[in-house]
C-alpha cells in the first residue's frame, strides 16, 4: 500500500532520448505520450486501491464498528455531566461549601487574635509589675536596681519609638515609665544636692559620701552617680555642680578681688575645698603660674572627690565645665596680658609654656579632650594677632573719639582780628594748625582732628616697618580704617555746617586736601620698609582720589551755595528796571549792598584759609558769576531813561567801589598771590572788563560808542553785535544818526 503513494517522477514515464537537454522545451508529440501514460498509471492505482479494499474489508469494518461505539459513549458522558449540572444549579451546594471554608478561617484568625492578646496580657502584666517593683526599689533607696530596671524597660516600651498601631495600654505604660523617671530623677538630683554643697560663711565646697535622704540612710554617693549613669541623667545631675562650682569658686578665683587659693582636705565620710586669701601673693597672676596652679588644684579636687577617679565622669563634667572655664581665663586673664607694645610680645613666651602645660595636665585628667581641644593653647599662640587686634580696637576709638570730640573750630588767629588776617607770616609760619603739602608746596590750615589723625596713622605705619607680617597686615589694615573713619564720620557729623556759607566747611576741605596729599606720600615714605610679603597687598593710592573728589565737592557746593545766594540778592533789584524811580533805584540799590556784603563775607571766609591758587580760583568763579548776570540784565534793558543811565552807573560804581578790597586780593600785587603769574582782576574775570566798560557807555555819545566798536574795543570787553545794537535802541531815540551809528556797526569789517 506505501507504494501506492510515492512520488510519480514524470521523467520516468518520457523517453530517455526526451532527457539529454534538461532545459529544451517538450514537443506535442511528448505531452500526448506523457498524458496516455499518466492515465495509464491513475488507472493502475485505482485498480491496486480497490484490490486492497476488498482484501481488508473485514479490518475497515471492525474500524467503523469501533468508531461507532466510541460516539455513543461519548454522547452518554454528556447526557451525565447535563444532568450533574442540572442537579447542581437546583441546589447550590458549593455555596454551603464556600461558607464553612470561610468560617473556619475567621474562628481560625479569631483564635490567633485572642492568642496575641493572651500574650499581650501576659507582657503588659509583666512590664507592670517591673515597674512596680523598680518604684518599690526606688522608694527602699535600692538606686542601682531601680536605675537598671528603667533602663531595661525603656527598651521594651520603645520610648524613643512611636507607632500608631500599638496597644492603647502601651501608652499607659510608657506614662508610668515617664513618672517613674521624673520621680528617680527628682531623688536622684536631690541626693547630689545634699552630697554637694557650698557654705557661703566658710567658703569652702563639701563633698559629702554617705547620705541620708527621708528616712532612707547610709546611701553611697557613688550608687548615686552611677544610677544617674545607667539612667542617662548623669550629665542633668552634674550640670547643678557645675553651676555651683563655676558660680562660687571659679568665677571668683579668677575674677579676684585680692588672691585666693584653694585648700584641700580629704575625711573618710567626706572630702572639703576651701578657699582662703592669699595676702602674700601680688594681685597680678604674671605669667599665670598662680592661676593656672590653682585651677588645675580644683579640677584635681573634682576628679578625685566628685567625679571619683572615674574617666567618664570626669570627661562629661569637663564638659559642662570647661567652656566657661576656659572663656573667663581668655577674657579675664590671657586677653588682658596681652602686650600693648611689640616689643613685649616676647615676654609673652612664658605665658604660653604655662598654657600648654596646664592643657596637657587637664589632658591627663581626663578633663578635656586630648585631640582638639586646645583652646587657650591656640589663643595663646595667637598673641600676635591678638595684640594687633587689641592694638587695631585702640587705634580706631582713639580715631573715632578724636574726630566726634573735635569741634572743628577756627583758631583765633585765623579771624579778621587775628594775625594772619592782618598778614603777619610769622604768625603764619608757627601756628600748629598750619601743614605743608606734599606735592603743592603751599601751606594751609587744617584741623586739630586731621593733623592728630595723620600723627596716628603715621605711628601705626612705623609699626608696620617693625612687625612680623601677620601683625604688619593687620596694622596696614588699621590704618586704612582709620583713614576711613574721617570720611565716614566727619562729614556726617558736619552735615549742617555743609549746607551753608561758613568757615567750618572750608576747613573741612583743607582737611581732605591735606589727607588726599599724606596718602599718596605714604608709598613714598613707608613703602621700601614694610615686610616683603606685604608690599604688593599694601595700597593706600585707591584712598587719595576719594579724599581729593570730597574735597573739591565741598568746595563746589560752597562756591554754588555762594552764587544762589548772590543770584537771589540780584533776583531783588527786579532786573535794575525804572531805576529813575525812587523806590526802584533804593531796592536796586539794597541788592547791590546785599550782593557787596555776601562777597566781603565769603572773602573773609576764604582768603584765610584756602590756598591762594584756590582762593583765586574759586572768587573769581564766584565774581564772574555776579558781574555777568548783571551786566546781562542791564543789557536787555530795552528803554532807559537818560536820568535811568545815571542811576545805572551810579550803582555800578557802588558795586565796583565796594568790592575794591576784594578785588585787590586777586591782583598780581596781593600778598597770598605773590608766587602766581602776574595777571589783572580782568584777565581773571573776563566780566569785570565788560561791567567797567558798560558803566563807561551808560553816559558815553553815540559816535563814541559806535566808534568804540569798529576799534573792536568793545569786543574785546567781551560785547556782541547784538547786545551793542539792542543797548544803543535802548537809551538812544530813533533818529537818523542812530541809523547810521547802527548802520556802521552791522557793516564794521572784523
Amino acid at each position: 500500500m506505501e507504494s501506492l503513494f510515492d512520488n510519480i517522477n514524470v521523467r520516468d514515464l518520457l523517453s530517455a532520448q526526451d532527457l539529454s537537454d534538461p532545459t529544451s522545451p517538450l514537443s506535442a508529440p511528448d505531452l500526448h505520450l506523457l498524458i496516455q501514460r499518466l492515465e495509464s498509471q491513475s488507472l493502475q492505482i485505482r485498480s491496486q486501491v480497490q484490490s486492497y479494499l476488498v482484501s481488508h474489508r473485514e479490518d475497515f469494518a471492525r474500524l467503523f464498528s469501533l468508531c461507532n461505539d466510541a460516539v455513543s459513549q461519548t454522547r452518554e458522558v454528556s447526557d451525565d455531566v447535563a444532568a450533574i449540572i442540572r442537579l447542581l444549579s437546583d441546589r447550590p451546594i458549593d455555596a454551603e461549601v464556600r461558607e464553612v471554608v470561610s468560617e473556619m478561617k475567621v474562628k481560625k484568625e479569631e483564635l490567633k487574635v485572642k492568642k496575641e492578646l493572651l500574650g499581650l496580657v501576659g507582657t503588659v502584666v509583666g512590664l507592670n509589675k517591673r515597674l512596680e517593683s523598680v518604684k518599690e526599689a526606688l522608694r527602699s533607696g535600692r538606686f542601682e536596681f531601680a536605675a537598671q530596671g528603667l533602663k531595661e524597660l525603656k527598651v521594651a516600651l520603645r520610648i524613643d519609638e512611636k507607632d500608631d498601631r500599638e496597644p492603647l495600654v502601651y501608652g499607659l505604660l510608657r506614662k508610668e515609665w515617664s513618672q517613674c523617671f521624673e520621680e528617680i530623677q527628682e531623688v536622684l538630683v536631690k541626693y547630689m544636692e545634699k552630697a554637694v554643697r557650698f557654705d557661703a560663711e566658710l567658703n569652702q565646697v563639701e563633698v559629702k559620701y554617705q547620705l541620708e535622704v527621708e528616712n532612707v540612710n547610709r546611701i553611697q554617693f557613688q550608687t548615686v552617680l552611677e544610677a544617674m549613669e545607667v539612667v542617662s541623667i548623669l550629665e542633668y545631675g552634674l550640670a547643678k555642680v557645675a553651676d555651683l562650682m563655676i558660680k562660687y569658686v571659679i568665677t571668683p578665683f579668677i575674677n579676684h578681688g585680692q588672691p585666693l587659693s584653694f585648700l584641700e582636705e580629704l575625711h573618710q565620710e567626706s572630702a572639703v575645698l576651701k578657699i582662703v586669701a592669699s595676702p602674700d601673693i601680688k594681685c597680678e597672676y604674671l605669667d599665670g603660674e598662680f592661676l593656672y596652679s590653682g585651677i588645675l588644684l580644683f579640677i584635681k579636687f573634682i576628679y578625685r572627690s566628685i567625679c571619683l577617679q572615674k574617666s567618664s565622669w570626669m570627661q562629661c563634667f569637663g564638659r559642662l565645665t570647661w567652656p566657661r572655664i576656659s572663656e573667663l581665663i581668655i577674657s579675664s586673664f590671657l586677653s588682658k596680658v596681652v602686650p600693648t607694645d611689640a616689643s613685649k610680645l616676647p615676654d609673652f613666651q612664658k605665658i604660653i609654656i604655662r598654657t600648654s602645660e596646664f592643657e596637657a595636665a587637664l589632658k591627663e585628667l581626663m578633663y578635656i579632650s586630648s585631640d582638639n581641644d586646645n583652646r587657650l593653647s591656640n589663643f595663646a599662640e595667637n598673641v600676635e594677632v591678638h595684640f594687633a587686634f587689641k592694638k587695631k580696637t585702640e587705634i580706631l576709638a582713639k580715631t573715632r573719639n578724636l574726630l566726634l570730640e573735635c569741634d572743628f573750630s577756627i583758631p583765633q588767629e585765623y579771624t579778621r582780628d587775628g594775625s594772619i588776617w592782618k598778614n603777619d607770616e610769622t604768625s603764619v609760619q608757627s601756628s600748629s594748625h598750619v601743614v605743608n603739602l606734599l606735592f603743592l608746596s603751599e601751606r594751609c590750615l587744617v584741623s586739630k582732628a586731621a593733623k592728630e589723625l595723620m600723627g596716628l596713622i603715621h605711628q601705626t605705619l612705623q609699626d608696620v616697618c617693625l612687625s612680623s607680617t601677620r601683625v604688619a597686615l593687620e596694622f596696614y589694615q588699621t590704618a586704612r580704617d582709620a583713614i576711613l573713619l574721617y570720611e565716614v564720620v566727619v562729614p556726617v557729623k558736619l552735615e549742617r555746617q555743609l549746607n551753608c556759607i561758613n568757615q567750618v566747611a572750608v576747613l573741612l576741605h583743607n582737611d581732605c586736601l591735606y589727607l588726599s596729599q599724606e596718602i599718596l606720600g605714604f608709598a613714598f615714605e613707608y613703602r621700601t620698609d614694610f615686610p616683603s610679603s606685604i608690599k604688593e597687598h599694601a595700597v593706600f593710592v585707591d584712598l587719595a582720589p576719594r579724599f581729593q573728589l570730597l574735597a573739591e565737592e565741598i568746595l563746589q557746593r560752597q562756591v554754588h551755595l555762594v552764587i544762589y545766594n548772590l543770584k537771589e540778592a540780584i533776583d531783588g533789584a527786579d532786573g535794575f528796571q525804572n531805576t529813575h524811580q525812587m523806590q526802584q533805584f533804593e531796592s536796586a540799590k539794597f541788592s547791590i549792598e546785599q550782593v557787596v556784603f555776601i562777597l566781603e563775607k565769603i572773602h573773609i571766609i576764604w582768603e584765610p584759609l584756602l590756598l591762594p591758587s584756590t582762593y583765586r580760583k574759586s572768587m573769581c568763579t564766584v565774581l564772574e558769576s555776579v558781574f555777568s548776570r548783571i551786566a546781562r540784565d542791564i543789557l536787555l534793558l530795552d528803554d532807559i531813561a537818560a536820568e535811568e543811565t545815571l542811576q545805572l552807573q551810579r550803582l555800578v560804581h557802588l558795586m565796583l567801589e565796594n568790592l575794591s578790597s576784594l578785588l585787590e586780593s586777586l591782583s598780581p600785587g596781593g600778598q597770598t598771590l605773590q608766587e602766581f603769574p602776574a595777571q589783572s582782576p580782568e584777565d581773571l574775570i573776563p566780566s569785570l572788563r565788560k561791567i567797567r566798560k558798560l558803566s563807561e557807555l551808560l553816559d558815553m555819545p553815540l559816535k563814541s560808542i559806535t566808534s568804540s566798536w569798529e576799534n573792536k574795543e568793545l569786543l574785546s570787553c567781551g560785547f556782541t553785535v547784538t547786545e551793542v545794537e539792542d543797548f544803543i535802541k535802548a537809551i538812544f531815540t530813533d533818529s537818523p544818526l542812530r541809523k547810521a551809528c547802527l548802520w556802521r556797526i552791522q557793516n564794521a569789517s572784523f
